[in-house]
């Protein structure tokens, strides 16, 4: 699980329609579109990606398919999927 902690940053108020979201939403939204931007770059995993967002790892998938990202897939998503896997199975 994620440490969250509060970080103050500005924007200008029009960043609300920009994004087309509701004031409450837009730090959900502007979680969501770093963790997309950041896994873009491949500096973070899907898991990481869909932690920082706060969704599920589906829903990322779902984030990075609409923004036509390739999936990357890293050794770790490999590890998680078998531990995943090994727990199923039990």
């Amino acid at each position: 699980m994620i440490h969250l902690e509060t970080i103050s940053v500005d924007f200008p108020k029009d960043l609300i329609n920009i994004f087309k979201v509701r004031e409450k939403d837009l730090s959900s939204h502007v979680r969501k579109s770093l963790a997309v931007e950041l896994y873009r770059d491949g500096l973070i995993s899907i898991g990481k990606a869909a932690e920082i967002a706060g969704i599920s790892t589906w829903e990322m998938l779902e984030a990075i398919a609409s923004k036509k990202i390739p999936i990357q897939y890293y050794p770790e998503d490999l590890k998680e999927d078998i531990k995943t896997l090994k727990k199923v199975l039990e």
